[in-house]
């Protein structure tokens, strides 16, 4: 598998840092890839360089909870190149204790959705230029969700709420609405990625859930909060060198393999989609999230 193609991956340590090395190894054009940690991407790059001394890759500073921030980078990504062949959504947090982003909208919600979006907003101008290439016929969108989509509160996404810390969100069983507001974000994400795939059908987008691997983000639960989840995934959790395969499948493997807007599991699997507001049949939920999304990012557009 060779390619030339400009690749952008939010926030790349863990699931992200994996994802860089495996695409690196076969000759892309340019990988850029954001993230606050100027030391740790400085890491990646020397590890990445060494091993594959010929592929290019550049880092641009950027906190995907901060709206500012996500349109600062993309600044700095269009000033440097105008071809964008893969948008990888990798950053993400997950079961934090309630706040609210610097924007003020709860705080997973703004990092695992909200900061994406406009991403990809700002980028799929880059994206169908890219398209219209001599020999360039396909560009993607891969966005990172997860099974914990199941853990959404009743009504799906609590709308009215999001402007806030949502520190009641969910039952007692979710821990003080942390697994409640993850599982939230990551529906949105999963059906924003539909949505988008509706209303760009230009433009290939797929949700990914990457299997239960324990990364990074399992540093910062505590056991007892992390523990229903460990739970769940005794005999199912793959090891984290594994955890970015269905992600670089959907990125590189053949169009005609993948269909536009659907839910991909480990590894390169249709998802089943275990709950009616993930299928959401009629897409009632799912032009919900796209209309609300349009409306909140209007002003950074």
């Amino acid at each position: 598998m060779c390619f030339r193609k400009n690749i952008h991956i939010p926030n790349p340590p863990g699931l992200g840092a994996g994802s860089v090395s495996t695409l690196a190894a076969h000759n892309p054009a340019h990988i850029f890839f954001t993230g606050r940690n100027q030391t740790t991407a400085s890491a990646l790059i020397s590890r990445v360089e060494k091993a594959n001394p010929t592929v290019k890759i550049t880092f641009l500073k950027s906190d995907i909870s901060s709206l500012a921030s996500v349109k600062a980078a993309v600044a700095d990504f269009t000033s440097q190149s105008r071809r964008l062949d893969i948008l990888m959504l990798n950053a993400g947090v997950m079961a934090l204790d309630s706040a609210v982003s610097v924007d003020g909208y709860e705080i997973q919600f703004a990092t695992n959705h909200l900061g994406h979006a406009l991403l990809v907003k700002l980028l799929l101008p880059s994206m169908r230029a890219t398209k219209q290439l001599p020999g360039v016929n396909d560009v993607r969108i891969v966005n990172l969700t997860s099974q914990a989509y199941q853990l959404a509160p009743s009504g799906g996404i609590e709308f009215t709420t999001l402007k806030s810390p949502q520190p009641d969100l969910g039952s007692w069983l979710t821990f003080g609405g942390k697994w409640a507001r993850y599982g939230q974000s990551k529906l949105a994400q999963l059906l924003y990625s539909q949505e988008l795939a509706r209303r760009c059908p230009d433009v290939t987008s797929v949700s990914v859930h990457p299997g239960y691997i324990k990364t990074g983000l399992f540093d910062a639960v505590p056991f007892l909060t992390a523990l229903p989840v460990l739970l769940v995934g005794i005999g199912r959790f793959l090891p984290v060198e594994q955890g970015h395969w269905t992600q670089c499948w959907t990125a590189t493997v053949d169009k005609e393999k993948l269909v536009n807007g659907e839910y991909y599991e480990p590894v390169g699997v249709i998802g089943k989609r275990s709950t009616a507001l993930a299928k959401d049949e009629k897409g009632v939920l799912a032009k919900q999230i796209w209309e609300w999304t349009e409306q909140e990012l209007k002003a950074w557009v």
